[in-house]
C-alpha cells in the first residue's frame, strides 16, 4: 500500500516586521554603496536598459496626443496661411487692375488737358456716371450739370475728337447724344479739300454718313473730316470721322460716306464739355443769316 505523504498547510518564516527591517537595511546600504562609489553603475545602467522599453510604452499615449495635437495645429495653421496668401493674391491682382487704370485714365487726361489748352472756348472736364440702357440710340450721363455752366446743345469732345452733344441738363448731371445718334447732325468740311457738308449719325454700327451728295463729289476712302463751324455750336477744326466707304449710285446721281468716329467713347470714362455761350451761338447764328 501506498504512503500517503501528508501536506503541508501553513510554513513558517521571518516575520513580515524581520522582513521589512531587512530590505530597510538593504535599502540604506545600496544608497550608501551608491554614494560612496560607482560599484552600482553598471547595474544600473543595465537595469535602465531593461525598464527603457517600459518607460516608452508609458509615455506613448501622451506623445500620440501631443503630435496628433501639433498636426492639428500645423494643419489649421497651413490652412490659415494659404487663405491668406489667396487674399492677398487677389488684392494685388486688383491694385495691379486699379493701377493700369489709373494710368490709362491719367494718360488720358494728359491728352484732355492739351485738348483744353488748343481750343479758344472755356471747357469742363466731365465723368461718366452711367450709359442709359437703349437699343437704338447711345446716351452717356455725366455727373455735372447747369450748376457747372453745361447746357443743352454744348459739343462734348475727347482728345480724339467729337463725342457728341449735349441733349438734357439737370443741375447735377447732364445727358449727351453721341454723334452716331441717328437723330444727331453736325456741319463739317473735308480736312483735304475744305468742301462743306452735314454728318448723320448711322445710329447702328456706330458710323457717320455724309448723305445727298452728287455722285461726282470730291470725296475719298482715307478723307478727314472736322468740324466746320457753320452753326455756331460746334467749334471749327474739330475731327470728327475718317472716310471708310464712298457708294456712288449713277442710276440715282447720288452718293453716300460711310465714316468712322475718331473720337473714343466706349474706351475713356472723362470727356470735356465745351461751354459756347448763348450769346456767343446767336451771334454765330445771325452772321450765318446775313450771308
Amino acid at each position: 500500500m501506498q504512503e500517503q505523504s501528508s501536506i503541508r498547510l501553513f510554513r513558517r518564516g521571518p516575520s513580515a516586521e524581520v522582513r521589512v527591517a531587512i530590505f530597510v537595511i538593504l535599502a540604506l546600504a545600496l544608497m550608501i554603496v551608491d554614494a560612496r562609489s560607482s560599484l552600482l553603475e553598471p547595474a544600473r545602467r543595465a537595469l535602465s536598459v531593461i525598464v527603457y522599453p517600459f518607460q516608452r510604452a508609458a509615455m506613448a499615449p501622451g506623445d500620440l496626443a501631443s503630435y496628433l495635437s501639433s498636426w492639428r495645429d500645423s494643419a489649421a495653421l497651413v490652412r490659415t496661411e494659404k487663405e491668406a496668401l489667396q487674399r492677398q493674391r487677389v488684392e494685388l491682382a486688383q491694385l495691379s487692375t486699379h493701377a493700369a487704370q489709373l494710368s490709362v485714365e491719367n494718360e488720358q487726361l494728359r491728352r484732355l488737358l492739351q485738348v483744353a489748352n488748343a481750343v479758344t472756348q472755356p471747357s469742363v472736364a466731365v465723368e461718366v456716371l452711367y450709359e442709359p440702357p437703349n437699343a437704338f440710340n447711345r446716351r452717356l450721363v455725366f455727373n455735372k450739370g447747369s450748376s457747372h455752366g453745361i447746357q443743352a446743345g454744348m459739343p462734348v469732345i475727347d482728345d480724339g475728337g467729337v463725342v457728341g452733344q449735349i441733349v438734357r441738363v439737370t443741375p447735377y448731371t447732364a445727358e449727351a447724344a453721341l454723334i452716331t445718334d441717328d437723330k444727331l447732325s453736325i456741319p463739317v468740311q473735308i480736312l483735304r479739300s475744305g468742301l462743306r457738308l452735314i454728318a448723320f449719325g448711322g445710329g447702328v454700327g456706330s458710323r457717320i454718313e455724309v448723305r445727298y451728295l452728287s455722285s461726282d463729289v470730291d470725296i475719298e476712302v482715307g478723307d478727314v473730316l472736322v468740324t466746320s463751324g457753320i452753326g455756331g455750336l460746334f467749334p471749327a477744326g474739330l475731327p470728327v470721322a475718317r472716310v471708310d466707304s464712298v457708294d456712288r449710285d449713277v442710276a440715282t446721281g447720288f452718293a453716300v460716306a460711310v465714316g468712322t468716329p475718331l473720337s473714343y467713347p466706349e474706351r475713356y470714362r472723362h470727356f470735356l464739355v465745351l461751354l459756347v455761350e448763348e450769346s456767343e451761338r446767336k451771334s454765330l447764328e445771325q452772321e450765318d443769316v446775313d450771308e
